[in-house]
């Protein structure tokens, strides 16, 4: 079931709503009806793919509670049990690694070796990776003293609550939980529930109108890529920031969605988009894209490795394997183990560029590159990684990045040979684009401009709603840019005015509902 399938708008939401204030309103004060019926209607949402993904969930939920329990227990007494905590990663790490690697590993390895060893088909769990790395982290926070023990439907409640159970963000117990047992949760509001769905809209709009608009252009480039066509420099750039802006749109509308919906229910999720493309540097991006796996990452493994306690260099290799890892929990395959490598690297020139350029006193930077050029450098690195994400093979990625970098000649589009003109004797050409791939050269590069305009320039969802705010943890920002300011002076308002903008953008979404629609994180 999809958020942005008439079934779970018209029908899921609906029903799942109206029956949880209704059993809150009839079952003070504990309200424990209410809650299981969010179980029971999370556990549909879950199962609405394949019934048979219950039976790992269920084994998840059982297993993990239980040993969660007991890590609590014992560090309670002052005895903290060390090796269950890593037996309990083990087996988490080790379901995780049998249906999302094990075909992976497999095949490699033959290839090493010279042979052809198959495992056969290993359908892949919907959502592994996220309830995975949730319930781990309850692990280590109970190993740690850092949680309380709890009952067992606060816990079913936290991990399989339907808004983040997919594709995020990845919430943490002691975030969530205490908000269950506020009596606010329970109770209808109308301002609140408008802020939800306001946002739901937002996201939506994102996803349906900006993602799966621009899509098509992103996969006219890697499809040819990967058939051996051979692109123009055009035709490259045009498909790796279509990609850019698709998969920026993409989640982070999926995340907005994921807040709203936690909202209409009286819960505050965490902020896990912060406009990450107006970064100045590879740390700043990652510290405002997918800002909770960001979070887990460096809590639970960069910090587990040893984080910067041992050393400048080891510092380093942590950092990249981190990184390392982390691309790897995004998909079986070669290439993302190479995006996440090449981050790591990013990351390491990051830190050393800092280090570099820090004043003697270890506070005050003796140089820094222009505001413009540092951003400038930020996008294209995070741009080339994108093109690793998003390929089928090295073997694409290698040619689109090749087209990219001009090694196939340097063609640009056609309306630019009147104001361009010169190049041509500098042997630039004016057919950016050709039958083979066949993207349309005004709405591919207009799109492209004005969906990167709105990312760079414009207010994100939660500058928009201000003080209203759903998420928790919000960064704070100094003054924003001029146009910033001018647009904030509409900020989100409970009133006619965003009453009928928001009914605009769902009235926009639902004339969208006919066109194939998937989520990217849906497959990680």
């Amino acid at each position: 079931m999809l958020f942005n399938s008439p079934v779970f708008l018209f029908g899921f939401l609906p029903l799942t709503l109206a029956g949880f204030f209704w059993l809150a309103r009839e079952t003070p004060p504990e309200r424990k009806l209410a809650m299981l019926w969010l179980v029971a209607a999370s556990l549909v949402f879950y199962a609405w793919w394949e019934v048979e993904n219950l039976l790992l969930l269920g084994f998840s939920l059982l297993f993990n509670y239980r040993l969660s329990q007991h890590l609590i227990r014992r560090t309670a007494a002052g005895q903290p049990d060390r090796r269950g905590l890593i037996a309990g990663i083990a087996v988490n790490l080790g379901l995780l690694g049998w249906f999302k690697y094990a075909t992976f590993f497999a095949e490699s390895a033959g290839a090493l070796v010279g042979a052809d060893w198959q495992l056969g088909p290993i359908v892949l769990p919907l959502a592994i990776s996220f309830f995975t790395f949730q319930q781990i982290s309850y692990l280590v926070d109970g190993h740690r003293g850092r949680v309380a023990a709890c009952a067992p439907l606060d816990y079913a409640l936290v991990v399989t609550f339907f808004p983040h159970l997919i594709a995020g963000p990845i919430v943490r117990y002691q975030d969530v939980l205490p908000q269950f047992r506020e009596p606010s949760v329970f109770r209808f509001e109308r301002n609140r529930f408008g802020l939800g769905l306001s946002l739901f809209f937002i996201g939506l709009f994102k996803k349906m109108v900006f993602a799966d608009s621009i899509a098509p252009y992103a996969n006219l480039a890697f499809n040819a890529a990967a058939e051996g066509v051979t692109l123009t420099f055009t035709e490259a750039w045009v498909g790796a920031l279509a990609y850019t802006c698709q998969l920026y749109f993409d989640f982070s509308g999926y995340s907005d969605m994921a807040i709203g919906l936690a909202c209409l229910f009286g819960i505050r999720f965490a902020t896990n988009f912060h406009s990450p493309y107006q970064a100045l540097s590879i740390q700043e991006f990652w510290r405002r894209w997918h800002m909770t796996l960001s979070a887990f990452l460096r809590d639970y493994l960069y910090i587990a490795l040893g984080g910067n306690r041992r050393g400048e260099a080891r510092r380093y290799l942590n950092l990249f394997l981190t990184m390392l890892l982390g691309g790897l929990w995004h998909g079986a395959g070669w290439t993302f183990i190479a995006w996440g490598g090449l981050h790591g690297l990013y990351l390491v020139i990051n830190q050393l560029w800092t280090r570099w350029t820090t004043g003697p006193d270890g506070v005050g930077r003796r140089w820094q590159l222009p505001r413009v050029l540092a951003w400038l450098l930020t996008f294209l690195a995070v741009v080339v990684a994108w093109v690793l994400f998003r390929a089928s093979s090295l073997e694409t990625a290698g040619a689109m990045l090749a087209s990219m970098a001009g090694l196939n000649g340097l063609q640009l589009p056609n309306f630019l040979a009147g104001p361009l003109g010169f190049l041509r004797e500098a042997g630039v050409s004016f057919d950016g684009f050709t039958a083979n791939v066949g993207i349309p050269q005004k709405y591919s590069i207009g799109g492209i401009g004005l969906l990167l305009g709105i990312a760079l320039f414009t207010p994100n969802s939660q500058q928009w709603l201000g003080r209203w705010s759903p998420a928790l943890g919000v960064p704070a920002e100094p003054s924003p840019p001029r146009l910033q300011r001018l647009l904030l002076r509409a900020r989100w308002q409970p009133d006619w005015r965003w009453s009928a903008a928001v009914g605009a953008l769902a009235a926009i979404c639902f004339l969208c509902f006919t066109r194939v629609s998937e989520f990217i994180y849906f497959q990680f």
